[in-house]
């Protein structure tokens, strides 16, 4: 056991000093490469992003905070109203996430909400004339106005899901109605003890159309529970949603899962954005392909990504024992 153990050391040395070749290879005219793993501590102070609000990020519907290096909070911020849906939500969702995904700079977002709860879901008050008053004067073009404004709201979701760089959902209160479209968009979920979560379409007289009854069955697994929620639009209290893996994490209140989900997100964001975002991209193809085809797709993707310099710092971390919040990986 032990010739094996030093036998793996060898091999692992010999495998960083490989990688350390590649990085600096001479096939990069002109490329010259620091491989010091930590700063001085000027370059880290200059690293520091400038916390508070976010540049180019001003909404009135949205609260989008720097929180911490590569770490964005997005926050639904109508407190008064419950964080209720409002057609100024409905645009600023999907401006917000273009914008974090052109953002090279971030590399894990969470949302919450404001407030007393996570949000009521669609204010139905503010966009109660888009309903009754359909414009169209005959059923054609009526239904088309209608299948125009449903994919638009739609977009406010998926949105999420296009983006590249992991979302953590951090439920309090209620997440109602539109709030369960929102948080099965994203990647991962924490909620506090005092969430619940209901898909409440039913009792306001339609089917849940903007993503609930697409994603929620493949979030949970489990077909039963699905019809039971949305045929009935009771409460999923967020023991329930543990158990049946809405959630992967319960905390005692809003301040510890926020805490929480912003280190879950520091951590994300320490690793090499080349692969986190990589894996996101090919998880959300496996799950709506065949097996064989999600292999055949990640071959694709990483006959070019397995080329990154992420991969050789990485390793060489690795190998020098080193975490990988001290390497300094390239924006993306």
């Amino acid at each position: 056991m032990a010739g094996a153990m030093a036998a793996g050391m060898v091999a692992s040395r010999r495998l960083g000093d490989l990688l350390t070749r590649r990085l600096t290879a001479s096939n990069h005219p002109g490329l010259s490469i620091s491989l010091r793993l930590t700063g001085s501590s000027a370059q880290q102070e200059a690293s520091r992003v400038a916390l508070g609000e976010a540049p180019d990020h001003s909404y009135e519907s949205l609260r989008v905070t720097s929180v911490q290096k590569h770490v964005l909070h997005v926050q639904l911020n109508r407190p008064d109203k419950r964080n209720a849906m409002n057609r100024v939500f409905w645009r600023e969702m999907v401006e917000c996430f273009n914008k974090i995904s052109r953002d090279a700079d971030c590399r894990a977002v969470v949302i919450s909400g404001a407030g007393k709860m996570f949000t009521a879901g669609i204010d139905l008050m503010d966009m109660a004339s888009d309903i009754v008053q359909p414009k169209g004067d005959d059923v054609a073009r009526i239904s088309w106005y209608f299948r125009d404004l449903i994919t638009r709201y739609q977009e406010t979701f998926t949105v999420i899901e296009k983006c590249p760089k992991p979302v953590i959902a951090a439920v309090h209160g209620g997440c109602i109605g539109g709030g369960v479209d929102l948080v099965t968009a994203c990647d991962i979920r924490y909620c506090a003890q005092d969430a619940f979560f209901q898909v409440k379409e039913v009792d306001m007289g339609l089917a849940a159309d903007v993503g609930t009854l697409q994603r929620l069955p493949r979030v949970i697994g489990s077909q039963s529970l699905v019809n039971e929620l949305a045929f009935t639009a009771r409460k999923m209290m967020a023991d329930e949603a543990l158990g049946s893996g809405l959630v992967s994490r319960v905390f005692p209140d809003k301040e510890v899962m926020l805490d929480a989900a912003l280190a879950l997100a520091a951590e994300i964001s320490s690793k090499s954005p080349v692969a986190v975002q990589g894996s996101k991209v090919n998880l959300l193809y496996s799950r709506d392909h065949s097996v064989a085809e999600g292999l055949n797709y990640m071959a694709s993707w990483n006959m070019s990504m397995l080329q990154t310099q992420d991969l050789m710092k990485s390793v060489q971390a690795a190998t020098e024992k080193k975490e990988l919040k001290s390497v300094t990986f390239s924006k993306l």
